[in-house]
C-alpha cells in the first residue's frame, strides 16, 4: 500500500489481539490561497513577532502562557508541554458496544480506514468485522495517537472497517439551548403531504461526485481571466530589504554564489565575513562613560 499508515498497533477484544494499520480516510479539498500585497509598492506584506517597547524578537525567546486571571499567566516551556503528551500504547481495547443510532452525528470527528497488518491477522479481522455487522453494533474504546487520547468507534465498511474519532462530551454544545424557542406544533396535514411528495420525487442514491465547490470554481475562473490581462499581473522579487530587524545584515546566499561564479577574482577580493543577525534584547540603562 502506497500510503503511509497513520497508526500501527492492535485491536484487542478480550483475549484476542488483531494487528492492524490505520490510514486517513479523508484529504483536504481544493483551496485557493491568497497573499497580501502592498499595492503602492507591489511587495508582499510580512509579519514578525514583536513585544511592545522592545520590538522584534527571536522565536527562541517565546514561551507559552495560560491566563489564570486578567494579565496573570502561568508560563510553560514547550518541553514541559511535550512531557504531558500520552505515549501511544499501540493497543485499542474495545470496552463497550452500542447501537450505531445511539451516537449522535455531532460526536463524529474524523474517519480512518482500518486494515489487517499482515496475512496472519486477516482471519481474526474478518471475524470481528462480520460480528459487528451481524450484531449491528459499534465498538467503542480509547486510543492514544500522536500525543493525545481519543474516544473512538469501530464499525464495518465494505471489506474493511472504519475507525472514527469522537468528540468528548464537553466539546459538543447542547441542542436544547438553540432549539428551545421553536414551537412544538403539529404541521398542517395538506402542507405535510405536499412536502413529503416533493421529498419522494427528489429522492435518489447518494453520489458525492454530483456535488462540487462552486465558490472555488468561480475563484479559479476569476483568476484565469485576470491572469490573461497583463495589467493585472505583478512580478514580485521576494528579497529582504533589511528593514525587518535593526542592526541585522541579511545575506542572500544564492545571489552571492551566483555573483562569485560570474566574477571569481573580483568576488574573492571583495569577500568579507557577514555579520551575524543581532538579537533583539530589552534596553538596559546606559552605563556611565569612563573618563
Amino acid at each position: 500500500m502506497a500510503a503511509r499508515a497513520y497508526w500501527q498497533g492492535q485491536i484487542r477484544l478480550a483475549l484476542v489481539s488483531i494487528p492492524v494499520e490505520i490510514y486517513s480516510a479523508t484529504k483536504s479539498g481544493t483551496q485557493i490561497a491568497f497573499h497580501q500585497i502592498h499595492e503602492p509598492s507591489g511587495k508582499r506584506i510580512k509579519y514578525e513577532k514583536t513585544v511592545p517597547g522592545i520590538g522584534a524578537i527571536d522565536a527562541d525567546e517565546i514561551v507559552k502562557g495560560y491566563e489564570l486571571d486578567k494579565g496573570d499567566y502561568v508560563l510553560l516551556d514547550q518541553e514541559e508541554i511535550d512531557a504531558v503528551k500520552l505515549e501511544s500504547k499501540k493497543t485499542l481495547e474495545l470496552t463497550r458496544f452500542v447501537d450505531a443510532s445511539e451516537i449522535d452525528v455531532l460526536y463524529y470527528e474524523r474517519p480512518y480506514f482500518v486494515v489487517p497488518a499482515d496475512d496472519l491477522a486477516e482471519e481474526a479481522f474478518i471475524v470481528l468485522r462480520e460480528a459487528l455487522r451481524r450484531s449491528k453494533k459499534v465498538g467503542l474504546g480509547q486510543l492514544a495517537m500522536r500525543g493525545r487520547e481519543y474516544v473512538v468507534s469501530l464499525k464495518p465498511c465494505g471489506r474493511g472497517m472504519v475507525l472514527e474519532t469522537l468528540r468528548y462530551a464537553d466539546e459538543v454544545n447542547k441542542a436544547q439551548g438553540y432549539f428551545r424557542d421553536i414551537p412544538d406544533d403539529e404541521p398542517d396535514a395538506d402542507l405535510l403531504d405536499l412536502a413529503t411528495t416533493l421529498i419522494d420525487k427528489k429522492t435518489a442514491a447518494f453520489d458525492p461526485g454530483h456535488y462540487h465547490d462552486r465558490y472555488v470554481d468561480a475563484l479559479k475562473n476569476l483568476i484565469d481571466r485576470k491572469a490573461r490581462q497583463k495589467s493585472n499581473r505583478k512580478i514580485i522579487e521576494d528579497k529582504e530589504d533589511g528593514g525587518g530587524r535593526s542592526g541585522s545584515n541579511v545575506v542572500d546566499l544564492m545571489a552571492a554564489l551566483k555573483k562569485s561564479l560570474e566574477k571569481p577574482d573580483a568576488a574573492a577580493k571583495s569577500a568579507a565575513p557577514a555579520k551575524a543577525p543581532a538579537k533583539a534584547v530589552a534596553k538596559k540603562p546606559a552605563a556611565k562613560k569612563r573618563a
